[in-house]
């Protein structure tokens, strides 16, 4: 017993002694010192007995309590000072000890075979101060007194007896009642026909504590200790009653006789030959029998790296068995997992929360992803009873937290864990390594709320290690197993440590708890299996005594030939799980994302603070000044400011999300298991890291542009940066999903960025790229796959093309800009490939060349007879080197004198056009508002750099072609398909032309949509994990 229920027994039993001084007078103290002998040590028992003199000497002292607190003619229920003395035990008093005081207090005041009615009223005072029910006082009293135990509810009693037999006489009235309609009995028995008496088992269901008392003359041991007839003793759990001649009776086999199941479906768990290997590996689980019913706890023990969690893993669906199946309730556990949903829970030995959430939100949003049905108040009234089931109700507004940023206890974060699956109430509830890193209290405290939920008709399997015998004691069922996955016991936990002890022929084999406090030291059953044989020095050799295999064929022996197959019905208890639609799936992982990183300052402020702090370095420091005064025009660094805002916001977008999906992983599992939509979870994460880069971007554009007064472009910059860094969420977002570890996912960030950087044309121009990369017509291939070169082409493009000093003459540029090409450039080079054909059509030498440069003329005099106003060559078809002659010189050198006459025309017309509305424009504004209209909008450098104006060779020749590589910002590509040389204007595709900064854009948004279905289809893991498969297979 506690000190403080001695302590609370000697006050009371002095108040006994006080108030029944006529009954038991001088004798008092011999019968407490009696009392006291009978159930501690002798000098213990001598300590408490001095306090009893010291309490009943004050109270026979005392002449208010003598007098004016119980008088004759006062009920004794009606006595301040005794109420006031039982208000002052009860406070220290558990609600489990004051039923031991209770039960201890009428013990003593029958200790003389007499309860007076002076006792009696005082008991009933007790128990009415202690809060204990009048139905369970009449219970207690009939139990200790033994007056007529038949007066006992029989919903609270059970007796364990020998079988009634019936005389010769009785006989058919026997068989009338063992042939009667199966009808539902209250009594709850045990036979034992050995037994001598009976035991006489109390449930007091308030509390779920069961006491019981022996009424025999048999040696009965209970937890080791003998048993004293006639006296009554506490049924701890995972107790075991036993003699040699009525064996074991275990306490699951007493608690399964008031087990009142949430549901009236028995669960019944079977497996047949199961079976499991790793590839490569003889790891596993070998094959594995086993039949098991609700209202278990049921333990798995073996040491690191046997197959607990794999077992675990096997029986909750997560892997699927190589032989054998899994039932439940005769529905094959993979097959029909889809009419199991919700009936399984699984608890990992991993953290299940997130950690900027608070408890109450933890299981808030658990709940609104279980119970789709329930209203919001419902979901509430369940989170609020999972919070005072689980005893945390007074930390439901913490923080959660880390294991090193801790903000509740590792016991509150493992309950939390496995209150997220009890919310939902399976059936069947597997739990992996509860107690890991937890403290002994800490861990019968998560012990005993599995055991909670055995008690309440669920079957909870569990992963344990190093249970301590408290914990060991809790458990109804125990499977251990052995390297390799092999089962080697199934059975009563405490019986494990004989059957073990049996097999390795320890002379002790019934010793299983300590002689002198009833402990089991667990540890024995890995000890005993792992046992190492000596050698001849007396030194331990790394082979065992018995391997495992050879654990396994006892096994097979011993306990496998007598499990029993229990009859079932193809029925499913009824599950209040279900999930909500995908889209108010996709709404409750929103907000729980946002309230998550809301809620982390740090994080908030650090993802405020980036984009405007970026732009205003990278804009500041590059803010040049060709005088004294700024100019826009004359910012030489504004290309490289458009080119690092394109990176940095890549930047911003690929970090932000890198680890978006890695930390929620283990999460994730667990949601996998429950069938939520994978695509909401994904379709929110999106959401949210879009709405993230839009405000990052945005602040981005609006600093760096006010620095570096770029005027009238904030929405298109906005709008082409936005894409990339969307185009940055979706790379981190598949690197999160597909990658195992946080240092891999930013091992590989430059991989991504380096190739972003080199291949964007900026840094290296395309023409300057190794030669089996370039095309020099057309941007190459590598870089057409490249994001940053779309952003940063549309970006510089639209800044020359449509700033509003531009805009007014761009058409008119382009025009000249193309004629004027073809009249300098083009047509002379032709007329000298012409020339030169003229010259060697003679020579057999040259004849390589001849058919290659008619090929050219050929080729651009097709190209111009399409141009608008340009008549075609009516003998292009004689541009052959089989028919070409002087006449076919004649006439080509006429043509092209035509063409360069006629583009000669268009780029003076052009001229005028653009002299007029420059004049018009002067008129209108002023000359010096359009000259300082100019300065404001239009940047030499970037001009310079779109119209290619440091480049020498402005035409090129490659494969009979000649190319243009003079202001490809007014050049529109050939190509209609959509490819085009760097800075194009516009693209052209299907014989439309499209703007450059939309096609740029819908050509980013296409890889964002790419990267979008191999998020969905998981395709970077599933292409890792393939290769991964691939080397162990060549290993």
């Amino acid at each position: 017993m506690s000190e403080s229920i001695l302590k609370a027994l000697m006050h009371l039993f002095a108040v006994v002694a006080a108030l029944s001084d006529q009954i038991i007078s001088e004798s008092g103290r011999s019968i407490v010192k009696s009392y006291l002998s009978q159930h501690l040590k002798k000098d213990v028992a001598e300590d408490y007995l001095t306090l009893f003199n010291d309490f009943y000497d004050f109270y026979q002292r005392d002449q208010n309590f003598q007098i004016k607190g119980v008088l004759p003619s006062t009920s004794i229920t009606n006595s301040e000072t005794l109420i006031r003395i039982c208000n002052q035990i009860k406070v220290e008093l558990h609600r489990n000890e004051r039923i031991v005081v209770l039960l201890r207090l009428i013990e003593f005041t029958f200790i003389d075979k007499v309860i007076s009615d002076t006792e009696k009223e005082f008991v009933h005072l007790v128990a009415d101060t202690f809060s204990i029910q009048e139905k369970e006082l009449q219970n207690a009293f009939v139990f200790i007194t033994g007056e007529d135990y038949d007066k006992i509810d029989p919903e609270y009693a059970l007796f364990i007896s020998r079988e009634e037999t019936s005389e010769i006489d009785e006989l058919e009235g026997d068989w009338i009642e063992r042939n009667r309609p199966e009808q539902t009995s209250t009594d709850k028995k045990i036979i034992r026909n050995d037994l001598d008496g009976m035991i006489l088992v109390l449930h007091f269901s308030s509390i779920n504590i069961f006491v019981f008392k022996y009424t025999g003359k048999q040696k009965i041991l209970h937890d080791g200790q003998p048993i004293i007839p006639e006296k009554f003793y506490i049924l701890s759990s995972g107790a075991i009653l036993r003699s040699p001649e009525i064996g074991s009776i275990y306490y699951s086999d007493i608690a399964s006789q008031f087990l009142k199941p949430e549901s009236d479906v028995k669960i019944i768990l079977n497996a047949e030959n199961l079976e499991f290997r790793f590839k490569n590996s003889i790891n596993g689980i070998q094959s594995f029998n086993f039949c098991e019913d609700s209202g278990q706890l049921i333990g798995i023990m073996g040491g690191s790296g046997v197959g607990k969690s794999t077992l675990l893993s096997l029986l909750s669906g997560q892997l699927a068995p190589d032989h054998g199946k899994i039932t439940l309730n005769d529905y094959d556990l993979l097959d029909d997992r889809f009419k199991l949903k919700g009936i399984i829970g699984f608890v990992p030995q991993d953290d299940l929360l997130f950690e900027e959430l608070t408890v109450f939100q933890n299981l808030y949003y658990n709940a609104k992803l279980c119970f789709g049905a329930y209203t919001d108040q419902a979901v509430l009234q369940e989170v609020n009873r999972i919070l005072q089931d689980l005893e945390i109700n007074d930390i439901k507004d913490l923080k959660v937290g880390n294991p090193l940023d801790k903000y509740i206890s590792g016991g509150q974060r493992k309950r939390l864990n496995i209150g997220l699956e009890l919310m939902r109430q399976p059936s069947v509830l597997f739990v992996d390594e509860p107690t890991s890193g937890l403290s002994s209290t800490d861990s019968e405290n998560v012990i005993r709320l599995l055991k909670e939920q055995s008690i309440k008709g669920k079957l909870v399997i569990v992963n344990i290690h190093q249970p301590s015998s408290e914990v060991f004691k809790l458990f109804d069922k125990l499977w251990v197993l052995d390297k390799g996955g092999y089962p080697i016991y199934s059975g009563n936990p405490v019986d494990s440590i004989m059957y073990f002890k049996r097999i390795s022929s320890y002379a002790d084999t019934s010793e299983v708890e300590c002689p002198s406090c009833g402990n089991i030291n667990p540890d024995q059953i890995l000890q005993i299996i792992e046992a190492k044989k000596v050698d001849e020095q007396g030194h331990y050799t790394s082979e065992r005594k018995v391997t495992p295999e050879e654990w396994n064929q006892h096994y097979k022996q011993d306990i496998e030939p007598g499990i029993e197959r229990i009859p079932t019905k193809n029925i499913l208890p009824r599950s209040m799980f279900s999930i909500p639609g995908i889209d108010v799936q996709f709404k409750i992982f929103l907000f729980r994302n946002l309230i998550s990183k809301i809620t982390n300052r740090q994080y908030v402020l650090i993802n405020l603070v980036e984009a405007p702090l970026l732009a205003f370095i990278l804009s500041y420091f590059i803010k040049y000044f060709d005088g004294v005064t700024f100019a826009f025009s004359a910012n030489k660094n504004l290309p490289t400011y458009l080119f690092m805002s394109v990176i940095v916001c890549l930047f911003m977008g690929l970090v932000v999300s890198a680890e978006e999906i890695i930390k929620d992983r283990k999460i994730l599992k667990r949601e996998s298991f429950l069938n939520l939509s994978r695509s909401s979870y994904l379709n929110s994460k999106i959401l949210y890291l879009f709405l993230l880069s839009a405000l990052q971007t945005f602040l981005f554009v609006i600093v760096g542009n006010t620095i570096l007064e770029i005027k009238g472009m904030t929405a298109v910059y906005w709008l082409i940066l936005f894409s990339t860094a969307c185009f940055g969420n979706l790379v981190g977002l598949n690197i999160s999903a597909g990658l195992n570890s946080v240092i891999s996912i930013y091992i590989l960030i430059p991989l991504i960025l380096i190739p972003q950087l080199l291949l964007s044309g900026v840094p290296v121009a395309f023409d300057d790229l190794h030669k089996s990369l370039t095309s020099r017509k057309y941007v190459p291939l590598i870089g057409d796959i490249m994001t940053s070169r779309w952003a940063y082409e549309a970006l510089a493009v639209e800044q020359f093309k449509n700033n509003r000093f531009e805009k007014n003459f761009y058409e008119l540029d382009r025009r000249i800009s193309e004629s004027s090409f073809k009249t300098t450039f083009l047509v002379p080079r032709l007329i000298n490939v012409l020339e030169e054909c003229e010259r060697n059509m003679d020579n057999p030498a040259y004849e390589p060349n001849l058919e290659r440069n008619i090929s050219l003329l050929k080729n651009e005099i097709t190209l111009l007879g399409e141009q608008p106003d340009i008549f075609p060559f009516e003998y292009l078809e004689n541009l052959d080197p089989e028919l070409f002659d002087e006449e076919i010189v004649e006439e080509t050198l006429d043509y092209l004198n035509y063409v360069r006459f006629s583009f000669q025309n268009m780029v003076r017309e052009s001229q005028q056009q653009r002299n007029s509305l420059y004049s018009a424009l002067t008129d209108s504004m002023g000359e010096e508002t359009l000259i300082e209209l100019r300065k404001n909008y239009h940047n030499d450098k970037l001009s310079d750099l779109v119209t290619n104006r440091m480049e020498v060779n402005q035409i090129l020749t490659i494969n009979n072609r000649l190319i243009q590589k003079r202001d490809p910002v007014f050049h529109i590509a050939e190509s209609n398909i959509g490819r085009a040389h760097f800075y194009a204007p516009f693209k052209k595709f299907n014989n439309q032309l499209y703007d450059t900064k939309w096609y740029n854009l819908i050509f980013i948004w296409g890889f964002i949509f790419i990267l979008y279905v191999t998020l969905l289809l998981d395709l970077l893991r599933k292409f890792l994990r393939y290769f991964e498969i691939a080397r162990l297979r060549r290993q």
